[in-house]
């Protein structure tokens, strides 16, 4: 006889209905589409659902998705599209387990963008690019962003999420002082007369962005590193819109969801797109990418379901999972939990960004550059705080380590360098 003591014990039926739960969500299904309207020719898409990599004696996959919004040319969209993925992947340490390597993923993806921005200048080129990389690994999304394109989601709950910064100068004071006080100057373009039109722009160059990948011709303060959001997905799913500034010139997030609410992802891009240019007309490359993460077993087509009244605003609005347990022992696959954010960081100070600890002791990678993973001899590498106002704290081996080559990059983004003197020479 049980006495009032006694555990609790739970029905085999709700033990087995956790199991078949737990292998239906473990993972989402992946579905998307995309549609574009080309008037440059200067916007590029990635988009992989099948992403392998190595995790103890298995291989898990994951998905990325990146939209790149090039200017002066396609050259920088074209070799970040090639190249970033592969720059971020090697700066994440081998055999983590997923939690781990999912928590590395935002220094890795300032190092991957970094180091990007980085090779491409060395080529000498002067276009440039917008950047938007979406990793969606299990549950969890991961974006990092520079430039004025913008990532949303719609969570099945009714929530609007904003995943991505908007780096444009006429709406972002902070960049604004930032570019400033390295050495740039922000103003409208001069007609003459001391007539001043448009938007504000960095000069030299003209530039209406602060953070970009290339555009070595406008000044090194024009940083590649992104803001950087990460989230926990409610396990009922949601879509998420990535687009370029042609179609956010034209639309709100909430008419952009509205517009092709029921249609599977294919259709809902292309409606996107045809209702920026209905508004606005096509006066810059226009591209949507539509992805719908979604429970195993649930259709595509019918997410997302009609947008639940929700009160107040919507934008940087993310609401903590709950930490009280349930008196009911299968309450949590009854009632979906909420978008849980897990990471959120947009300063442009690598000593900030990179000074993020992986989640195990990187011995083996002690001595290499945290941004290009060079091989240094110990007593090569300069401090990633070298130079910064709390340096006098730190030891001698306090790290991350920078090659020559990056703590230059680094200096010249932070105005410690004229941003033209090691480009001076080169030609194309």
């Amino acid at each position: 006889m049980s006495s009032k003591g006694d555990h609790q014990t739970v029905p085999l039926s709700v033990l087995l209905k956790r199991e078949l739960a737990n292998e239906k969500i473990e993972r989402p299904e992946i579905v998307h589409g995309q549609a574009s309207q080309s008037k440059k020719g200067e916007d590029f898409t990635l988009l992989k659902t099948e992403c392998q990599r190595a995790m103890g004696d298995g291989v898990t996959t994951f998905s990325v998705f990146g939209l790149f919004d090039g200017h002066n040319g396609s050259a920088a969209a074209i070799y970040t599209k090639e190249n970033l993925l592969n720059n971020v992947l090697n700066a994440i340490p081998t055999d983590l387990n997923r939690d781990e390597w999912v928590a590395a993923l935002p220094r890795a993806l300032v190092a991957g963008f970094v180091k990007t921005d980085k090779d491409f200048q060395e080529r000498a080129k002067t276009s440039g690019t917008t950047v938007t990389f979406v990793i969606i690994e299990g549950w969890v999304i991961t974006v990092a962003s520079v430039g004025d394109s913008c990532c949303i989601f719609e969570s099945s709950e009714g929530g609007i999420y904003y995943l991505s910064a908007d780096h444009r100068l006429e709406c972002n004071e902070e960049e604004r002082e930032r570019i400033t006080a390295s050495g740039g100057e922000v103003g409208r373009l001069n007609t003459g007369g001391g007539a001043e039109i448009g938007p504000l722009r960095c000069w030299p160059g003209g530039l209406c962005l602060s953070r970009s990948i290339g555009d070595m011709d406008v000044g090194e303060f024009i940083v590649p590193v992104p803001y950087v959001k990460q989230v926990k997905l409610s396990m009922a799913g949601g879509r998420m819109i990535i687009s370029s500034d042609g179609v956010w010139d034209a639309l709100s997030a909430e008419v952009a969801l509205d517009c092709c609410r029921g249609m599977p992802p294919d259709a809902a891009a292309a409606q996107i797109v045809k209702e920026a240019l209905q508004a606005k007309g096509l006066r810059d490359d226009t591209t949507c990418i539509v992805v719908d993460i979604l429970p195993q077993e649930k259709p595509a087509a019918s997410l997302p379901p009609p947008k639940k009244p929700v009160k107040g605003m919507f934008r940087a609005m993310f609401r903590k999972k709950p930490s009280e347990s349930s008196s009911h022992v299968d309450k949590e696959y009854m009632e979906p939990d909420v978008v849980e954010e897990l990471f959120e960081e947009g300063s442009a100070m690598l000593s900030e960004r990179l000074d993020t600890k992986y989640p195990l002791c990187n011995m083996f990678k002690l001595f290499m550059c945290a941004v290009c993973q060079l091989e240094m001899k110990p007593g090569e590498g300069a401090s990633i705080h070298a130079g910064s106002s709390n340096s006098v704290k730190l030891r001698l081996w306090d790290g991350p380590f920078l090659c020559s080559s990056c703590q230059e990059k680094k200096e010249a983004m932070e105005g410690k360098r004229r941003s033209g003197d090691r480009h001076s020479s080169e030609s194309d």
